[in-house]
């Protein structure tokens, strides 16, 4: 039976994307066979962080019943499958938000997980791919304005009977002006996943149009997001054994970017 997870925020700029992508990538890596859809219709990211930014059949035409959803499947030379929505405003002229949620019979059975990575905010897109949710990945930075937008998500979540896993930060710097874990969690009333530390491996590898767990497996960026995926799919990971070693720092150092 399929999982679904849905990456919601109810803040845009968070890490929404990036998140889904590696937690898609670090599942794939744990031997999950995982799909990742765009479920943001309006402003589609996930091809173009991947280097896919227009196929040729893509959720929009499975929502307007121009194709069906396995034709819009397509692996990423990572190995993660993904669902892409279309770029193009003319393919959001004839589609209802609201027919994301109708999705929800044909994601049975479609793989081991099914990671949706919702739109910003709590409007008709974002809520329809929460109706889809069988567990909600709430994404926040360790600020205020975020963490209240984050709340605003799990009240949702909450009215909707959907089960909150728990929340991800991203972009943690750990400096005494960001909010600290245990005021996040105390306020949000939720486990905290993981921590995602701000690292510029996570902008080399979007460049890349690669997951930070493919292209750079041992920066610190890519050992939490294998951390939170190992929680995610119940296997073991020990990111401590998964460090560079002093010789690959060196060589690091020393790549041209």
């Amino acid at each position: 039976m399929t999982k679904v997870i849905v990456i919601t925020s109810g803040k845009g700029g968070v890490g929404k994307t990036t998140t889904a992508i590696n937690l898609g990538a670090a599942m794939t890596h744990f031997g999950k066979d995982v799909i990742v859809i765009d479920g943001n219709l309006t402003t589609p990211n996930v091809g173009l962080h991947l280097g896919s930014p227009e196929a040729p059949v893509n959720l929009n035409h499975v929502l307007t019943k121009q194709a069906d959803l396995y034709e819009a499947i397509y692996e990423h030379e990572s190995g993660l499958k993904i669902i892409p929505a279309s770029l193009s405003i003319k393919d959001l002229k004839d589609l209802k938000l609201e027919n994301l949620k109708n999705l929800k019979k044909d994601l049975e059975d479609l793989s081991d997980f099914v990671i949706i990575d919702s739109s910003a905010g709590l409007g008709t897109e974002a809520l329809s791919a929460i109706d889809l949710a069988d567990e909600l990945v709430v994404i926040t930075n360790p600020e205020m304005p975020a963490i209240t937008d984050a709340l605003k998500a799990m009240k949702v979540a909450e009215q909707k009977k959907k089960l909150v896993k728990g929340v991800i930060m991203t972009r943690v710097r750990n400096n005494k002006s960001e909010m600290q874990p245990e005021e996040v969690k105390d306020m949000l009333e939720t486990d905290i996943l993981g921590m995602v530390p701000e690292d510029i491996s996570i902008q080399e590898a979007l460049k890349m149009k690669n997951p930070v767990v493919i292209t750079h497996p041992k920066s610190k960026a890519a050992r939490a997001y294998k951390e939170i995926a190992a929680q995610l799919v119940g296997e073991e990971y020990d990111s401590s054994v998964d460090t560079e070693s002093i010789w690959e720092k060196i060589g690091n150092m020393f790549k041209v970017k």
